[in-house]
C-alpha cells in the first residue's frame, strides 16, 4: 500500500488530500475564493495565485494532522503542474517540489484534466480501463476515450468557449452571482426550459466538436430583449447544454463500442439535470454511466492524489524541474480542430 499527498492549486480551490492506493482518503481539505472573486462575476488569476499562496501552507499542514502522519509517512507527492492559470499552477508545484526536496520523495507532476479523467476510478472501483469520458469543466469541454493511465485519445473538443464557462458567464449575465453554474442550475428549477427559442451549436452535424459561443451570445440577446424572466433564461439555456452535451456524447458513443462505461467528470458534472440526461443516454446504449460523488467534480486534493497514486503504480514519477504548463493537452497527438487552438 501506498500513501500519496495531492495538491491542488490550478483555478481558484486551493486543497490538499492524503489518499492511499486502497481507495481510502485519510484527509482531505478544500478552501474556495468564492468571497474574493465574487464581487468580479469570475475569477481574477493574481488575486487567486496570491490566495494559494496564503492557504496552501495551512492546508496541507492541516491534512496530515487530520489523517495523524507526517511527511515522513508519504511514498510520493502529487501536485498539479497544469493545465491552469500558471500564477496558481506554480504555487502548487513549487510546494510539491520543496517537500518532495525536504523528504526525499518522488515527484508526481499531475496533468490538472487526468486528475478529472481518473477520478471516477477513486470512487468506483469497479470501472475498467478503457472508458468513454464526457470532461466538462470551466475551461474545458471534451470527450476522450481512456485507455490507461497516461493513454487517452480525444475524440472531440470544444471549437471555441467551455460548457461550464459558458455557465458562467450566462450567471453574470442574469445578475446571478458567482460561481455561476450552481446558481444558473437553481434559478433554472423554476423556470420553463422551453420558453426561451435558444440554439443548439453543431446539434445534428457530423462535426463531432463541441461550440457554445453562440448560445452564449444568443443569452445576451434574450436577456436584453426585455421579454423573459430570468428563471426561463435559466432554464432554456441549461437545456440548450444538455441537449449538445447529448448530442455530442451520442456520436462518441457510437463510435467507441469497446468502451467499458459512458463516464463523466469535472464541476459541471454536479449539474443534476445534466447527470439525468446523460443517464438516459449511456442506457440507449447499453452502456454503464459513472459519475463521481459530487464534491469529487470540483476541483480537489483527493483526484490529483488519486492520479498520482495511479501514475505511481505505474511507475511514472517527474523530476524536480518539471514544468508549470499554462496549456497541457492530454492527447497530444490529436488533430487540431478549427477555432480550437490551445484550448484543444
Amino acid at each position: 500500500m501506498t500513501l500519496i499527498l495531492g495538491l491542488e492549486s490550478s483555478c481558484d480551490e486551493t486543497a490538499a488530500a492524503l489518499v492511499d492506493s486502497e481507495r481510502r482518503i485519510l484527509a482531505q481539505r478544500v478552501a474556495g475564493q468564492e468571497a474574493e472573486h465574487g464581487p468580479y462575476g469570475g475569477v481574477v488569476p493574481e488575486i487567486a495565485a496570491r490566495a494559494h499562496v496564503d492557504r496552501l501552507a495551512p492546508i496541507v499542514e492541516g491534512v496530515f494532522a487530520d489523517a495523524g502522519v507526517s511527511l515522513a509517512d508519504v511514498d510520493a507527492i502529487a501536485a498539479t503542474a497544469g493545465p491552469g492559470l500558471i500564477g496558481g499552477v506554480m504555487v502548487g508545484l513549487v510546494t510539491g517540489k520543496a517537500l518532495a526536496h525536504a523528504a526525499g520523495k518522488p515527484l508526481i507532476a499531475v496533468n490538472h484534466l487526468e486528475g478529472h479523467a481518473l477520478s471516477p476510478r477513486l470512487a468506483d472501483e469497479t470501472l475498467e480501463f478503457p472508458y468513454l469520458l464526457l470532461l466538462v469543466s470551466g475551461g474545458h469541454c471534451q470527450l476522450l476515450l481512456v485507455r490507461g493511465v497516461g493513454d487517452y485519445r480525444r475524440l472531440a473538443t470544444t471549437i471555441d468557449d467551455a460548457a461550464g464557462e459558458a455557465f458562467d458567464k450566462t450567471a453574470k449575465l442574469l445578475g446571478l452571482g458567482y460561481p455561476g453554474g450552481p446558481a444558473v442550475e437553481r434559478v433554472a428549477q423554476n423556470g420553463d426550459p422551453r420558453a426561451v427559442p435558444l440554439p443548439r451549436p453543431l446539434v445534428g452535424s457530423a462535426e463531432p466538436h463541441f461550440s457554445f459561443a453562440g448560445l452564449k451570445s444568443a443569452v445576451a440577446r434574450a436577456a436584453a430583449s426585455g421579454e423573459h424572466s430570468v428563471p426561463d433564461l435559466a432554464a432554456s439555456f441549461q437545456q440548450a447544454v444538455v441537449d449538445c452535451l447529448v448530442d455530442r456524447s451520442r456520436i462518441a458513443l457510437a463510435a467507441c463500442p469497446e468502451a467499458t462505461a459512458f463516464v463523466v467528470a469535472g464541476g459541471v458534472a454536479a449539474n443534476g439535470t445534466i447527470r439525468t440526461a446523460l443517464t438516459d443516454l449511456a442506457d440507449r446504449f447499453d452502456k454503464g454511466f459513472v459519475a463521481p460523488p459530487l464534491w469529487l467534480c470540483t476541483d480537489n486534493g483527493a483526484m490529483i492524489a488519486w492520479a498520482g497514486a495511479e501514475r505511481f503504480a505505474a511507475g511514472l514519477t517527474d523530476p524536480l524541474d518539471a514544468p508549470a504548463r499554462p496549456r497541457w493537452p492530454l492527447d497530444p497527438d490529436a488533430e487540431a480542430v478549427r477555432g480550437a487552438g490551445v484550448k484543444a
